[in-house]
């Protein structure tokens, strides 16, 4: 149960991640909301994970999702350019969070 909290918990990490972006300063209401519960959610999701998984293991893959998550999005949207090099780092940060997770 753990791992399935903390994979939903680094999902909206890029929620919060990209609801921040989108706000401009805290000054628009439907972004900054999304900002507010969203980073809650995702906190008290780490927070429940980290009961059971190392604080290192689920840091490291509540990041690893949430960057990629954010990426991915931002190139998908057109708000950031899409290249080679960055889908292969993208990558690789996939596949370092599936390491950690088959080492636990």
């Amino acid at each position: 149960m753990a791992w399935i909290v903390l994979v939903l918990s680094g999902v909206l990490e890029a929620v919060w991640a990209t609801a921040l972006g989108r706000s401009d300063g805290f000054s628009k209401p439907l972004p900054t909301g999304i900002f507010a519960v969203s980073v809650v959610l995702s906190m008290v999701g780490l927070a429940y994970a980290m009961r059971d998984l190392p604080v290192g293991t689920a840091y490291a893959v509540w990041v690893g999702i949430g960057a990629s998550l954010t990426v991915v999005y931002a190139m998908a949207s057109g708000d950031e350019p899409v290249s080679v090099a960055k889908v292969v780092l993208v990558f690789g940060i996939i596949v370092c969070v599936a390491g950690l997770k088959y080492l636990h």
